[in-house]
């Protein structure tokens, strides 16, 4: 048998792929030409599939994505081919969990706001800007305004759609917190210790009214494409935040900046958008209610070794006539 690597990997992990192999052949291809060439009686292939790669495949019975989004993966031919699919989902499910609980923690105690306040050596507690009616006579006997302008993450209900890899590690570290979860998602039933009845997608609108944070971890499939509109913002509570750590094609941005300058929604947080990068001129740039971060909320040290590791697991199990740890459904992109 054979494998087939296109674009090629450096010598390092050559050698932990062979190792991995074998008695399979593993070939890298340093060029499209030598690729397409050789794909010609390959079994398996690592790299950037094409239509004319596929096309000059023979007997290819498996291919690894590099990459755990698909959407810009698949084609046509691809989906229709007898051949095995395996990404690299998992890789990021803690990091991206870290991120998300990140913008939770800034939209509870303000930290978004504080930060600016910093920048401009200005002493102004949310909830008493102007530090009227302050008294330390009494103590905490009553709920302040800037009491009531901070969040008590244990009071408030985190909604999660997607209970993937990503989606679970989000309402572990949420539970953490004492925070109510809900949850949608097509195929997950439970998340043991943590929520014992994840929701079929269709009880998206009850997640969205019950919810004070709403977390997109969903992968972007022809299912979740513009999922969220106007009518899914009108669904939302006015004082709930959004936070988009899935795909930049499952938020429409213009209903979700008109939801927010609206006040349909109190706030948004992304790290994903539907126009990469986000042009300068957006109106979401100067919204002191939104956080943005430029795509980022999957960067860690970790995740080239995690990389790694995944693809020798899946090519050691190819070699053992198993198929991958990581399979997706092709029709269904993940």
């Amino acid at each position: 048998m054979k494998l087939l690597i296109h674009p090629p990997v450096d010598d390092r992990r050559l050698v932990r792929i062979r190792e991995s192999a074998g008695s399979i052949t593993v070939f890298n291809a340093s060029s499209d030409d030598e690729a397409l060439r050789e794909i010609t009686d390959a079994d398996a292939f690592f790299g950037k599939m094409t239509p004319d790669l596929l096309a000059a495949a023979r007997q290819l019975k498996w291919v690894q994505s590099p990459t755990a989004s698909l959407e810009h993966y698949l084609f046509p031919e691809l989906i229709e081919h007898p051949c095995q699919l395996s990404n690299m989902r998992g890789l990021f499910s803690d990091v991206i969990a870290d991120h998300v609980m990140g913008f939770v923690l800034c939209f509870a105690r303000n930290l978004h706001l504080y930060l600016r306040r910093q920048m401009e050596h200005r002493w102004a507690p949310v909830g008493n800007e102007k530090m009227t009616q302050q008294t330390f006579l009494t103590g905490p006997a009553f709920v302040s305004p800037v009491d009531a302008a901070h969040k008590h993450l244990a009071d408030q209900t985190l909604g999660v759609v997607g209970a993937g890899h990503i989606g679970r590690e989000v309402c572990r570290r949420a539970a953490a917190f004492g925070m109510r979860i809900l949850a949608v998602d097509p195929r997950c039933r439970s998340i043991e210790g943590v929520v014992d009845d994840v929701w079929q997608p269709n009880r998206l609108p009850e997640l969205l009214t019950e919810s004070d944070f709403v977390v997109i971890a969903a992968p972007h499939t022809p299912d979740t494409e513009k999922l969220f509109r106007a009518e899914q913002f009108r669904q939302m509570k006015d004082s709930a935040i959004l936070i988009n750590i899935g795909r930049g094609a499952i938020v429409d941005l213009a209903d979700l900046t008109a939801a927010l300058e609206s006040g349909e929604i109190a706030g948004a947080a992304l790290d994903v958008y539907e126009v990469e990068p986000l042009p300068s001129d957006h109106p979401l740039w100067a919204m002191e209610n939104v956080i943005l971060t430029p795509h980022i909320a999957a960067a860690s040290p970790r995740i080239a070794e995690r990389h790694l590791a995944t693809l020798l697991q899946n090519v050691r199990l190819f070699a053992q006539g198993q198929p991958p740890a990581t399979l997706v459904d092709k029709r269904r992109w993940f």
